[in-house]
């Protein structure tokens, strides 16, 4: 069993809807930053005629440095993120790291989202399948797209099919990553909706020695192309002063350049289904996905 589409309060990802949003800063850093981030995407995103999810995490466990910022804590991130849903009205989605993290943060977000580094660990994957929240589960920069059909079915095994797969990325040498486009087809071939992590996809591993580096002026046309290949939605980490973020902030997009995107995102979003039905790339997600991986072989 599969699903075309997947809820989060109003928002829905999937077949026949329209292009969504999952965007905010990397990790929570106060109360006051938080409802303005939310409100200030949430002006943006209506404006553009965008669904919206806000993102921001409590815990960020996989820092490069022992002294990195992690965050501010799992009780106080949760409590400020369903002030920001009861503030905003909008959903919220936060990533969980252990079991434990999926039994507070169940009772609060919309969506839960399993890390890359994370996206294996199968107590993890089935403890949020069993909570019944929608699962986001970004693909492993170590992983093929066509290998996320064995994490999806540790969720799907616990009876949850609403599961949401994110690309963002794959290891290409060191300290870099490259996307493969193909990757979207290729998991959107399994059954769920897929969404395109434009920040994250352009970050540089541990290239700054005790951080992680970033070429954000790739995020926006990157985004623009996974929109017009006809993804589900777009994850966005988003910050009003991205260099003096505690985290992530070379991949971060800028505040102030969120509308610009947003709106190009639309355009996209309009092209590509227009398109749907001849472009020969969304053809391949009629098909078996070793019929595409064989097609590509052939073409080889």
């Amino acid at each position: 069993m599969t699903t075309d589409t997947v809820s989060a309060g109003a928002v829905c990802f999937g077949r026949g809807h329209p292009l969504a949003l999952i965007a905010g800063p990397c990790v929570i850093e106060s109360e006051s930053h938080a409802l303005f981030m939310a409100e200030a995407i949430s002006n943006a995103a209506r404006r553009a005629g965008l669904p919206y999810v806000y993102k921001s995490s409590f815990d960020k466990a996989n820092r490069t440095s022992v002294d990195a910022f992690r965050g501010i804590g799992r009780e106080q991130g949760l409590r400020i993120l369903e002030k920001v849903k009861r503030e905003t009205g909008v959903p919220v989605l936060t990533d969980v790291h252990q079991p434990e993290d999926v039994t507070a943060a169940a009772q609060i977000v919309d969506i839960l989202q399993i890390p890359a580094f994370l996206c294996r660990q199968t107590d993890l994957l089935l403890s949020a399948g069993q909570s019944g929240k929608p699962v986001n589960i970004k693909k492993g920069q170590f992983l093929a797209p066509w290998d996320m059909k064995q994490v999806v079915q540790k969720v799907a095994s616990t009876g949850n099919h609403q599961i949401l797969l994110t690309e963002r990325g794959a290891t290409f040498g060191y300290n870099n990553l490259v996307v493969d486009f193909r990757s979207l087809a290729i998991m959107a071939n399994i059954g769920y909706p897929v969404i395109f992590d434009a920040t994250h996809s352009v970050q540089l591993p541990g290239a700054m020695g005790k951080q992680t580096g970033g070429e954000r002026r790739y995020v926006e046309p990157l985004a623009r192309a996974a929109a017009a290949f006809g993804c589900n939605g777009v994850f966005l980490e988003v910050h009003d002063h991205p260099d003096s973020a505690p985290c992530d902030g070379p991949n971060m997009l800028e505040l102030k350049n969120l509308p610009r995107l947003l709106e190009a995102l639309v355009a996209a979003d309009q092209i590509a289904r227009h398109y749907a039905a001849t472009d020969a790339a969304t053809a391949c997600l009629a098909r078996p996905t070793d019929t595409c991986e064989q097609g590509d072989a052939a073409r080889d």
